[in-house]
């Protein structure tokens, strides 16, 4: 099935923290939204074994979009050879236009190797000839996928970000993005006021209110950003 975006993140609950509100307006213009989750993220802090999987299919049911994952072990995710070809095989698979990754990491290790692997694996799957390429049989039986864009959210477990490429407006979606989130009562203590959660909402407002809106996304772009034509800006806060 083809996709017009991945989201490829750490654990469940990444892709809806940190970008949320884009995928649901992604969503709303008629856009197919697969999310990769890297891991299972078990063990969780309020649950049993199962439950995040299965908070992490009702928040994507919210969100209106589709949802696998590789089942690495949280905590311990690496970037590896093989990591990065089975990423690769899941984007010649769907071959979407745009790929979503993790921005900058350094606090939590799993989000650092994730940003590597999906760096490496958008580049891997424009590649052809894996057959003559010990350990790429696994790309051997595909047709090469060129990735138009690569964008990366922020990770709100990370330092803020004093510059970035564009931000998304997604005060109309925020409720929805909101519901997701709340889905995970394995990770949130989403009846007593999780403090986390009112953390990354203080960011979105906070990016929004640079912007001249209620709440905002940001992202980095691995290459330079190109628009056919000019007037695609919002109008900007300061002109």
């Amino acid at each position: 099935m083809a996709y017009d975006a991945l989201v490829v993140a750490a654990h469940p609950d990444d892709a809806e923290t940190q970008m949320g509100g884009t995928i649901a307006k992604l969503v709303s213009k008629g856009q197919r939204i697969l999310l990769v989750d890297l891991s299972d993220g078990e063990p969780t802090e309020f649950a049993e074994r199962g439950v995040r999987a299965r908070q992490a299919a009702e928040a994507a049911r919210i969100l209106g979009v589709d949802r696998v994952s590789l089942g690495l072990q949280d905590r311990l995710v690496l970037d590896t050879p093989v990591v990065r070809l089975e990423v690769a095989r899941l984007i010649r698979d769907h071959r979407p236009r745009t790929v979503y990754g993790t921005g900058e990491a350094c606090v939590h290790p799993d989000h650092a190797a994730a940003a590597s692997i999906v760096r490496a694996a958008v580049f891997l799957s424009r590649l052809d000839k894996w057959d003559e390429v010990p350990g790429g049989k696994h790309l051997a039986d595909q047709e090469a996928w060129k990735v138009s864009r690569l964008f990366f959210p922020h990770c709100k477990m990370e330092p803020a970000w004093s510059e970035f490429a564009f931000a998304v407006d997604v005060s109309e979606v925020y409720d929805r993005k909101c519901q997701a989130l709340a889905a995970y009562e394995s990770i949130f203590d989403t009846k007593g006021g999780d403090r986390l959660l009112a953390l990354y909402e203080a960011e979105d407002q906070y990016f929004g209110r640079l912007l001249g809106v209620r709440y905002a996304e940001i992202f980095r772009s691995h290459s330079p950003l190109l628009v056919e034509d000019p007037t695609v800006f919002l109008p900007g806060i300061h002109g």
